[in-house]
């Protein structure tokens, strides 16, 4: 396992990280993600210590707390072996404080997640959403309260626009706060929005991605292929609705290049897709989930070996697409590429 600093600071986290968004299977998205009690997760949470995997994320809302609940339960007497991401800001409930970043709301936040998690201090607490109705200097100013009260280690942000993310890190700067090392972002060969403002701004800022979604909400499995129905099994029947879209043509011509490239390498669909993403700028590590222990160990062959420059380059082209303004002139035009190249 390779191991990487998150963003600027001082944390090494895995190449790979898991997501716990199946521990707990409750509500309509979550019980369609996976129902994991805590004996499955005690074996995933071991089959990912032995692949070399420290950092595990959840969330408060991930099965209205269950999955924290259950991740606390399979990480009990091994805490020093682990670290822990979790994140607040969307609702808990319908009453008026239940939801968003207020001082109140996430003091309140983290004491739960920690009560649940059965631990006294985070490793990582990110902001899941941008609270527009918080002025930023007392989000900023509560997290910083919440680092130096040894409760939290690090902060970071999830699904932040650009102006959001450089804002908050601005406040940071001026007021010398904590400032967000992390940026937990969706990030696939099927959506690649992320590489047109906010990896510039992660590259320029020194802010860590961390991945979630890498096979495209569960499109780049090898299953759904050119002219064949969707599977039965397939959880898109239940959650495609909550995730990004994706345009057909694009994602079989996604699926079509990493077949080539799965039968080249002799490594599976998924293996390929995120071995791309590992390969990205910015990139500090990306969330895997399974629902089962083959799924986890096939995506635990994503590390260990690298696609050649000219199979990524397929991959890239296979999965391109014209952004919008005024992105696109930096990536087409000449005089704007002298400017300004292109990271990826």
């Amino acid at each position: 396992m390779d191991y990487r600093n998150l963003g600027v600071s001082g944390l090494k986290v895995s190449a790979l990280s898991f997501g716990t968004g199946t521990f707990g299977g409750k509500g309509p998205m979550f019980s369609a993600w996976g129902r994991t009690d805590v004996e499955e997760a005690r074996r995933m949470v071991d089959l990912c210590l032995e692949a070399g995997i420290t950092l595990f994320d959840t969330a408060d809302v991930y099965s209205d707390g269950a999955s924290e609940e259950i991740l606390g339960q399979a990480i009990a007497g091994r805490r020093d072996s682990v670290l822990i991401s979790t994140k607040t800001s969307l609702p808990m409930g319908d009453g008026p404080n239940d939801a968003g970043s207020s001082r109140f709301r996430l003091i309140r936040a983290v004491e739960d997640s920690l009560r649940r998690l059965g631990t006294d201090y985070i490793d990582l607490l990110q902001l899941h959403a941008f609270d527009a109705h918080t002025p930023v200097e007392e989000v900023v100013a509560t997290l910083d309260t919440l680092v130096r009260s040894g409760k939290v280690r690090y902060v970071g942000a999830s699904n932040f626009s650009g102006w959001q993310l450089m804002k908050s890190l601005a406040v940071a700067d001026r007021h010398g706060w904590s400032r967000h090392v992390a940026h937990q972002i969706y990030y696939s060969l099927v959506g690649r929005d992320y590489e047109w403002e906010l990896m510039p701004l992660g590259q320029d800022q020194g802010v860590g991605a961390l991945v979630w979604s890498p096979l495209g909400w569960g499109r780049l499995t090898g299953k759904i292929r050119r002219g064949q129905p969707l599977p039965e099994n397939s959880r898109l029947h239940e959650t495609a609705q909550f995730g990004p879209p994706v345009e057909d043509e694009r994602l079989y011509r996604v699926v079509d290049a990493l077949d080539e490239i799965a039968l080249e390498t002799g490594r599976t669909i998924p293996q390929v897709a995120i071995n791309w993403l590992l390969a990205r700028p910015t990139v500090s590590s990306v969330i895997i989930g399974a629902r089962t222990e083959a799924q986890l160990r096939d995506n635990l062959g994503a590390v260990g070996w690298q696609l050649t420059p000219e199979q990524i380059a397929r991959l890239d082209a296979a999965s391109a697409v014209v952004p919008p303004y005024p992105y696109y002139p930096y990536h087409l035009r000449d005089g704007f590429r002298q400017l300004n190249p292109p990271m990826v």
